[in-house]
């Protein structure tokens, strides 16, 4: 049992180093980021089962950062593209 949790907690671990660094906003705290930008890139879809949901991705200083909120957000000036599915570890 030892070996078997042993390479789950190594799975998990390659998996974060994968995903890399992802940091959960507020969709407020969100759109300060991306106004700090020159050239902003939002990655975006849309979930949810019951209701649905918007969910933004984007990089900054070596970071991504994602927020999700039930209404769209306003995004001028933002180059945008339009995914199937965005996916945040754990």
């Amino acid at each position: 049992m030892g070996a078997e949790a042993a390479a789950l907690a190594a799975q998990i671990a390659n998996a974060i180093k994968a995903s890399g660094v992802v940091v959960r906003v507020t969709p407020e705290d969100f759109q300060r980021i991306i106004a700090k930008t020159d050239k902003p890139l939002v990655i975006w879809t849309t979930g949810g089962f019951l209701s649905r949901n918007y969910q933004y991705l984007t990089s900054y200083k070596g970071f991504a950062f994602f927020t999700k909120t039930g209404m769209p957000l306003e995004l001028s000036r933002v180059e945008t593209i339009a995914a199937d599915k965005i996916w945040i570890p754990g």
